[in-house]
């Protein structure tokens, strides 16, 4: 959920805080905050609890995502090649691994297979 604070945060982050009142911020940054979301969850990455490590880089990678959406959307890429930025994609992966519930247990053995 886009709380009031969490959509002023987002602002700051975007350098879109004085535009708060136009229009077209207020129409598409809750979309690509739902949208960053949705592909955080659909990426098998829940909502940390607050005040957690977790939680910041999990807003960290929304606010980026949010960012991307709102300098991209009208841009048109012919045959160029464009990739992610490489800290943001290491900080989506680390909270993959990192998702409770995902730790590996490839160093443990049922009982008596040993």
């Amino acid at each position: 959920m886009l709380t009031d604070e969490r959509m002023s945060a987002l602002l700051n982050y975007c350098k879109l805080a004085e535009f708060q009142d136009d229009p077209e911020v207020q129409a598409l940054i809750p979309v690509f905050f739902r949208a960053a979301v949705g592909y955080m969850t659909q990426a098998g990455i829940s909502l940390p609890p607050d005040d957690s490590p977790r939680r910041a880089q999990y807003d960290l990678c929304v606010d980026h995502m949010v960012l991307n959406s709102w300098e991209n959307r009208e841009t048109s890429y012919v045959g160029t090649v464009t990739v992610d930025n490489p800290a943001f994609r290491r900080m989506v992966n680390q909270l993959k691994l990192t998702e409770p519930g995902n730790v590996s247990k490839l160093d443990t053995f049922p009982e008596g297979e040993i």
